[in-house]
């Protein structure tokens, strides 16, 4: 059995990463063919300096990703606190459903609901051209809410709730309270979510693609490439991020490991 179950476990893996592994491959390959490896060369990464199309859709993405990561860790604090704050049981639990809503509904339909959102109001104030930059960052700021909450309330419950009122008794005023005694306690929580955000917001593709207009990222313009050819700059620029991607989540994971050993030791 133990046999079996490694031998399943290897299965898995390999599924999961044997793609990504040939795009790594290939990414140095010295030829421009997907399915013989003709020698090592890093011409294909010396490329994207000269592709503009590729390079302003990862600025682009990079700009979303890190405001829109940003501003959602800051709303998704906030509302971690004030839903704590709610007495009623039933309240909080009403609100974190309703919070939990665009994590859980379907990115399509998530996508869609909000692209005819943006195209009433654009009409409604008369533009003509109603999605864009902003509609794209409010998208992925939706989106990213509920995880950075769900990031934050747990070391919100861990923080001793008397915390806040010997830092006032001290001298300190509430917002002083909050980022000298509070804010520190739950850093690790603030920066898993904004982690999580900015991962969840650099390769999104479905929400992006029905609200971004002429405003394309990166995921968008490698799927525009695919109806007629993927050079293989692109699988260059794809190791890169899945490699930022990956150190994100090592660096995520050890801030969750140190913070639980810390609450251990408590």
């Amino acid at each position: 059995m133990k046999f079996l179950s490694k031998l399943y476990i290897a299965l898995i893996l390999v599924f999961l990463y044997a793609p990504i592994l040939v795009m790594f491959i290939f990414s140095f390959n010295s030829a421009e063919s997907v399915w013989v490896f003709e020698g090592f060369s890093l011409d294909w990464y010396k490329e994207l300096i000269y592709n503009s199309t590729m390079l302003t859709a990862l600025r682009h993405t990079l700009l979303i990703a890190i405001l829109s990561a940003i501003i959602s860790t800051v709303l998704g604090t906030a509302a971690a606190i004030g839903i704590l704050q709610l007495r009623k049981k039933i309240t909080k639990s009403l609100v974190m459903s309703v919070t939990n809503i665009p994590m859980m509904n379907a990115d399509i339909v998530t996508g869609i609901s909000l692209m005819l959102l943006f195209v009433f109001f654009g009409k409604l104030i008369g533009l003509n051209e109603s999605l864009g930059f902003f509609t794209v960052l409010i998208a992925h700021i939706t989106f990213n809410l509920p995880y950075v909450i769900l990031s934050v309330m747990p070391k919100l419950q861990q923080t001793d709730k008397h915390l806040p009122e010997a830092a006032l008794d001290l001298g300190c005023t509430p917002l002083q309270a909050f980022f000298k005694a509070v804010l520190p306690s739950i850093m690790p929580g603030v920066f898993s979510g904004f982690i999580m955000a900015f991962t969840l917001s650099l390769d999104d593709f479905v929400i992006s693609y029905f609200t971004c207009g002429h405003y394309q990222t990166l995921p968008i313009v490698i799927y525009n490439m695919t109806k007629k050819t993927v050079t293989p700059d692109a699988y260059a620029l794809s190791t890169i991020i899945f490699v930022t991607v990956f150190v994100l989540l090592i660096l995520y994971n050890t801030m969750q490991n140190n913070s639980e050993r810390k609450v251990a030791r408590r």
